[in-house]
């Protein structure tokens, strides 16, 4: 009978204690020092010359709490390794073919537009009265060509979970993303597992999956070709509230790929701030970075079905 309430009250507490990591909490100094404290001290490569990495965090559509723990996490990444120099922006105007010209990689952090249009640079756009419908049209279209171009010619694309929906309805965005966001059932454990053990990219969790408490990000097939190199994955059958029934259980939900001469990376785990308290996740984020930035060379090729 005691051994049975024991178990029980470990139950409970597991319970509570997950319930309790879904709170969201503000970005603190002492939260970053305690993600300073469990981050890698260096990069996987050792680099002669510096990248500089542009992180790019507004939001117009759903605010993700994380905003500001992802841009600094990433930004501790990039400062700590010494590899890069990073710059952060919530400016549209930071896509000037002129400013892009500066840096070798871009990272686009929980980038989430409005579900009408789902353009970001249109919504931005659109509070500037002094525009009309045709201007803003027209600068939103050539903001988005300006970031294609700079992948498509040899720059570096980071996207973190929700900024995969920057330009959700853009096929050319949606393509060199690799894919479109469809929906997610609502927040829970995740077993997050490696589809390739041995390569360069997950090295970084050891031979093995994590587990976390996340959104499970599906995607819609509209763009999504699979001309990609997976490197996480979930199984869908384990998943609760889908929408509906899933024949390809396999879901991937981190991948890289090439779009032109350019690299993408792309990791939908954060949705959560306390997933980076996961040594091996920011491991992982850091070896994407220098993916992205052209210093970490690794198969990149797309899949075989």
């Amino acid at each position: 009978m005691e051994k049975n309430c024991f178990l029980l009250l470990i139950f409970c507490s597991f319970q509570i204690l997950t319930a309790q990591e879904l709170e969201p909490f503000s970005f603190s100094q002492e939260w970053i020092a305690k993600i300073d404290s469990l981050s890698p001290s260096k990069g996987s490569v050792a680099v002669s010359k510096k990248r500089d990495v542009l992180i790019f965090s507004l939001h117009t559509g759903y605010q993700h709490w994380t905003i500001p723990h992802t841009e600094a996490v990433v930004a501790l990444l990039g400062e700590k390794s010494g590899a890069f120099v990073i710059t952060t922006t919530k400016d549209i105007n930071a896509f000037s073919t002129e400013n892009l010209e500066k840096f070798d990689a871009i990272v686009l952090n929980n980038t989430c537009s409005k579900p009408d249009k789902r353009n970001i640079f249109w919504d931005a756009l659109s509070e500037m009265d002094s525009l009309t419908t045709e201007k803003r049209l027209e600068k939103a279209e050539k903001l988005e060509q300006h970031l294609l171009d700079f992948v498509q010619n040899g720059g570096g694309l980071m996207v973190l979970h929700g900024g995969i929906t920057m330009q959700n309805k853009s096929k050319p965005f949606g393509e060199m993303v690799g894919g479109s966001f469809d929906y997610h059932p609502k927040q829970q454990t995740i077993d997050v597992k490696l589809v390739d053990k041995t390569h360069p990219l997950v090295s970084a969790f050891k031979g093995e999956g994590f587990r976390h408490v996340d959104e499970p990000y599906f995607f819609n097939n509209a763009y999504f070709k699979k001309d990609f190199r997976p490197l996480l994955y979930m199984e869908a059958d384990q998943l609760e509230g889908k929408r509906e029934v899933v024949r390809d259980k396999i879901k991937y939900i981190s991948w890289i790929k090439r779009y032109g001469e350019g690299r993408v990376f792309y990791a939908s785990p954060s949705h959560n701030a306390h997933s980076f308290e996961n040594p091996k996740l920011l491991q992982f984020l850091l070896d994407g970075l220098q993916y992205v930035s052209g210093d970490l060379v690794c198969d990149d090729s797309a899949m075989k079905d």
